[in-house]
């Protein structure tokens, strides 16, 4: 996670740095953080931004939970939990809408993840920002 100066944060892996020619575009390539990689990636289909948004999942799962939502001694055991498993759901701490968002970033069905900007248009996510702009 990159923060900026302007109260930016955002995320990045150089590991799986690639230029496009257009940002529809999908990689080829299987690189990066193997803890990060969507069920996608682990069975060789393209990486798209779809990819993103479970990544995104994966880091919000980590900040409320303090850990990886799956873990592994291997990268074949991992590459397997990350495409057959379900991650522990995140503590009961947290609100039903949290806990919701966490879910469908993490859906294993690409077709199913949210766009950026529909997980920005949800009314759970609008309130925090306002929040976060207010302070």
């Amino acid at each position: 996670m990159f923060l900026t100066g302007s109260k930016t944060i955002k995320v990045g892996d150089f590991g799986i740095s690639k230029v496009l020619d257009h940002t529809t575009q999908a990689a080829m390539t299987v690189v990066g953080t193997p803890y990060y990689m969507a069920p996608e990636s682990c069975q060789s289909e393209p990486y798209t931004s779809k990819s993103d948004i479970w990544a995104l999942g994966v880091i919000l799962y980590e900040l409320c939970t303090l850990r990886q939502p799956f873990q592994a001694d291997n990268l074949l055991g991992l590459v397997f939990k990350i495409v057959q498993d379900n991650p522990a759901p995140i503590p009961e701490t947290y609100s039903p809408e949290l806990q919701e968002l966490v879910t469908k970033l993490l859906n294993k069905d690409q077709t199913q993840r949210p766009s950026a900007a529909e997980i920005l248009k949800t009314e759970y996510v609008r309130q925090r920002m306002l929040q976060f702009v207010e302070h």
